[in-house]
C-alpha cells in the first residue's frame, strides 16, 4: 500500500521525494519507499467563467445582472488539463490508501489540493504537511508528523470564501461599470480599494499649497543653532539684525541616554518593502526571489505574516545566526554576541514563523546565486543578525541659546554602543549605500552659561513639502495597515531598522495577504489603472476617474480591511463562511440595482483622449492620428495624410506617426530603406510635403548630395 503525495510544483515535489527516499522517476510522479510523490502546477483548477453556467452570460448586458452562482461549479484551467489527469489518475491508483497534501502550508496551498481532490471525485482519507522550511530535515520532520486533512477545514473554507468573493465582486461590478461606461473597467474586491489608496494620494499631492517659512541660523564653535520658524521673511531678518555682533550665551545643555531596540525579523510584507526601498525590487519580483531561495533550501517559507521564531527554532536560530556571520560582508562585525531570546514568541506565530535563512547557506555558493536571489538572501541575514544583536545605544544632547532676544537650539548625538547598527552599516555599505539618517553629528562640549562673543549669522529659506507619491514600500505599509488609522503610531521605544513605524503586535487588518499583495499591484499596472514612474507609484487618469465613480463599497479600504478580517477569522474557526457569503451577495445586488444608468458628464470621464500629433499646415488646428489617417481636426479643412497613400504603399512603407509628426513640424521626414520598382533596391530619401491645397497631398523626394533614384 501507498501514500500519494501532492505537492504544490516539480521542484517541490523533487524535494520532498529525494529526502523521503523515493528516488525511482516515472512519467508525473516520483515512488519509491512506500511513497508516490506528484504535483500540481501552481492551479489547476478555477472557478467556471460565467459563460459556463449561461451561454446568454457570454455577452456582457445589464439585464443579466447580478450573476450568483449556487452552487459555485469548477473547471480545469485551459493548458493544464494534462496535469490534472495525471493528479487524478495517480489518486484513483487502487494500491494508493491515503493522500498527502503537501502544497505550500498555506490559505492557497489548502485550495489548490482541495480543488483538485474534489474534482477528482477522491475520497481516500487525507493527510496534511505542514512545513515551514524545503530543508531535508524538516521534511522529514514533518512528513512524520502528518496532521488530519480535516483539521484544516476552516483554512479551506476561508480560501473559498475569498476566492468565491472575488469572483461575484470582480465579475458582477467589472460587468456592470464596462457595460455603463462602454469601457472594460477592471473592479476587484482589492485591487479597486488599493487604487483608493493611490487616488486619495495623489488627490493630496494635487491639492497641497506650499508655505515659505524661514530659519535664522547661528554658527558658533564648528555647530550650528538653528531658530524657531518664522513665516514672515521680515521677521526673520530683523531677528538676524538683531543677532549680529550680539552675544550668544548657552541657556541650558540636556543629555539624555536613549536606546533603541533591534528590528524585528521579517515577516512577506516588510521584506519586500525593505527590497523595495533598498534594493529597488518591486514587490513580485521580491516575491519570486524569495520562493525561488526556499524551493533551493536557502530561506524558510515566505508567505509569513509572523515576525517571530517559535521557541522550538531558537537552537536552529542560534546555528544560522553564526553562519550568517560568516558570510561577507557580515563577517567585518567585531565583538558579536548574538541574543536569540528577543526574537522568540510562540503567542505570535501562528502558521508559519519569520523569515529566516536556513542551514543550508554553510553549504551554498552564494556568490554563484542570480544577482537578485543573492541581494535579497544577504538582506535576510541582515535582518537575522541584526534582530539578535545588542542594542543602539547613543546619548542625545541639546543645547539652547539665547541671542538678541531669540532662542536657538542645536542637536546632536554621541554613541555609546553601535549594538545591530553597526551590521546595518556595514551592509549598506556593501550595497553603496548611505547609512541611515542619524539624529546630528557629535556637538562640542558646551556648557551652561557659556558665552560667545558673536556668531555668523544667515537666514535660509524652506518650503513645506506635499506628501510623497507611494512606492511599493510606503503601499505595502499602507495596504497592510488599511484597517488601522491613516496615521500608524509606532509604541515607544518601538523601531524597524530604517523601516518606518510599523506596528509590531497589532492585529493587522490589511488589503490581500502578504501573499497577495504583490499580484494586485501588478494588476492595476497592467489594466492602465497605475503606472511607475521611478519608484513611485501613480494614479493613471483612467484610474482615479474609475475610483470616482465606483460605490464606496467596493473602494473603501476600511470596508475591505474588514471583510480581510473575517476571512482570517474563518481560517481559525471563529466565523461562519456562509454569513460571509451572504453578505457578498448582498453587497453585489445593492450595487447593481442601485446603479442602472451614468450621467451623461460621467460616460465623459472614459472618453478615450486623442493626442495631437502637430498642427494642420492649412488652418492650424489639431491634427489627430485616426485608424487610417492623420487628419485635421476641422473636418471643413480637408487636410489629411493618408496611411496607405500610393506612394507609400508603392515604395513598401507606411506613414508612421513620428513621420507624419515630422512632416507637418519640419515639412520633411527622412526616410530609410524606401523600395525601387524600377532598380529593384531600395534607397534613403527626404520625403517632402507639397500641399497644394487639393484632396490629396502631394510628397517628392530629396536625394543626399550624389545619390539619385
Amino acid at each position: 500500500m501507498s501514500k500519494l503525495i501532492i505537492a504544490e510544483k516539480p521542484s517541490v515535489a523533487k524535494s520532498i521525494a529525494s529526502a523521503l527516499g523515493a528516488s525511482s522517476r516515472a512519467d508525473g510522479f516520483y515512488e519509491g519507499s512506500g511513497l508516490i510523490v506528484s504535483w500540481c502546477v501552481g492551479h489547476l483548477v478555477s472557478p467556471l467563467d460565467a459563460g459556463g453556467y449561461d451561454e446568454r452570460f457570454k455577452k456582457w448586458r445589464y439585464e443579466d445582472l447580478p450573476i450568483l452562482p449556487d452552487p459555485f461549479r469548477y473547471a480545469p484551467i485551459p493548458g493544464k488539463e494534462a496535469a490534472l489527469d495525471n493528479v487524478k489518475r495517480l489518486m484513483a491508483r487502487e494500491d494508493v490508501t491515503e493522500i498527502v497534501n503537501a502544497c505550500d502550508a498555506g490559505r492557497e496551498g489548502e485550495l489548490i489540493f482541495r480543488l483538485v481532490y474534489e474534482m477528482a471525485g477522491c475520497r481516500k482519507p487525507v493527510l496534511r504537511l505542514w512545513i515551514s522550511s524545503m530543508e531535508d530535515s524538516a521534511i522529514r520532520e514533518g512528513f512524520s508528523e502528518l496532521r488530519p486533512g480535516a483539521e484544516y477545514e476552516a483554512l479551506y473554507q476561508s480560501a473559498l470564501c475569498r476566492q468565491r468573493a472575488d469572483w461575484l465582486v470582480g465579475i458582477n461590478a467589472t460587468r456592470l461599470f464596462s457595460v455603463l461606461y462602454h469601457r472594460t473597467l477592471n473592479v476587484g474586491r482589492v485591487q479597486t480599494p488599493t487604487l483608493s489608496l493611490l487616488a486619495a494620494r495623489d488627490a493630496k499631492i494635487a491639492l497641497f499649497q506650499k508655505e515659505k517659512y524661514h530659519h535664522v541660523r547661528l554658527t558658533l564653535a564648528g555647530a550650528e543653532a538653528v531658530s524657531e520658524r518664522f513665516t514672515d521673511p521680515a521677521e526673520a531678518e530683523q531677528a538676524a539684525a538683531m543677532c549680529k555682533g550680539a552675544a550668544v550665551i548657552c541657556t541650558s545643555v540636556t543629555k539624555e541616554q536613549k536606546k533603541e531596540q533591534p528590528p524585528k525579523l521579517y515577516d512577506l510584507t516588510t521584506l519586500q518593502r525593505e527590497a523595495n526601498r533598498l534594493l529597488g525590487y518591486t514587490a513580485k519580483q521580491t516575491l519570486d526571489y524569495a520562493q525561488s531561495l526556499y524551493e533551493k533550501k536557502l530561506l524558510t517559507y515566505p508567505r509569513t505574516d509572523s515576525r517571530y521564531l517559535t521557541s522550538d527554532m531558537a537552537e536552529t536560530a542560534s546555528c544560522v545566526i553564526h553562519l550568517a556571520a560568516k558570510l561577507p560582508p557580515f563577517d567585518k562585525i567585531s565583538n558579536f554576541y548574538p541574543l536569540v531570546e528577543a526574537m522568540v514568541s510562540d503567542k505570535d506565530v501562528s502558521d508559519h514563523h519569520a523569515i529566516i535563512p536556513t542551514m543550508e547557506i554553510e553549504k551554498a555558493d552564494i556568490h554563484a546565486l542570480p544577482l537578485g536571489e543573492r541581494e535579497l538572501l544577504l538582506l535576510v541575514c541582515c535582518r537575522l543578525l541584526c534582530a539578535s544583536a545588542e542594542p543602539y545605544v547613543y546619548e542625545a544632547v541639546t543645547a539652547a541659546f539665547d541671542c538678541g532676544g531669540h532662542s536657538f537650539t542645536a542637536k546632536g548625538k554621541r554613541i555609546l554602543a553601535e549594538g545591530w547598527r553597526e551590521i546595518e552599516r556595514i551592509f549598506r555599505a556593501s550595497l553603496k549605500e548611505k547609512p541611515a539618517d542619524g539624529d546630528g553629528g557629535t556637538l562640542p562640549d558646551f556648557t551652561e552659561g557659556q558665552v560667545f562673543d558673536g556668531a555668523e549669522v544667515s537666514v535660509t529659506e524652506h518650503f513645506t513639502q506635499p506628501p510623497k507619491p507611494y512606492t511599493e514600500d510606503t503601499l505595502l505599509s499602507a495596504m497592510e495597515n488599511a484597517g488601522k488609522d491613516d496615521k500608524v503610531n509606532c509604541p515607544k521605544g518601538a523601531r524597524d531598522g530604517g523601516l518606518g513605524h510599523i506596528p509590531n503586535e497589532a492585529e493587522r487588518k490589511g488589503l490581500g495577504t502578504p501573499a497577495t499583495r504583490a499580484a494586485i499591484i501588478e494588476k492595476l499596472v497592467a489594466a492602465g489603472f497605475v503606472e511607475r514612474k521611478g519608484k513611485s507609484l501613480i494614479p493613471t487618469k483612467a484610474g482615479i476617474n474609475l475610483v470616482t465613480v465606483l460605490p464606496e463599497p467596493l473602494t473603501s479600504p476600511m470596508l475591505t480591511a474588514e471583510w480581510e478580517q473575517k476571512l482570517t477569522e474563518i481560517a481559525k474557526g471563529g466565523a461562519d463562511p456562509d454569513t460571509f457569503m451572504d453578505g457578498i451577495r448582498t453587497m453585489v445586488q445593492e450595487i447593481v440595482s442601485t446603479y442602472s444608468c451614468i450621467s451623461e458628464d460621467g460616460k465623459k470621464l472614459f472618453a478615450p483622449e486623442k493626442e495631437s500629433i502637430g498642427a494642420c499646415p492649412r488652418c492650424g488646428q489639431p491634427v489627430y492620428e485616426g485608424k487610417k489617417n492623420f487628419a485635421c481636426s476641422d473636418r471643413s479643412c480637408g487636410f489629411v495624410l493618408w496611411k496607405n497613400d500610393r506612394f507609400w504603399t508603392s515604395r513598401r512603407k507606411e506613414l508612421t506617426k513620428k513621420m507624419a509628426a515630422d512632416l507637418l513640424k519640419k515639412g520633411r521626414t527622412n526616410v530609410k530603406g524606401m523600395w525601387s520598382e524600377k532598380k529593384q533596391t531600395t534607397y534613403d530619401a527626404a520625403v517632402i510635403l507639397c500641399d497644394t491645397g487639393g484632396r490629396y497631398i502631394d510628397f517628392k523626394l530629396e536625394f543626399p548630395k550624389n545619390k539619385r533614384s
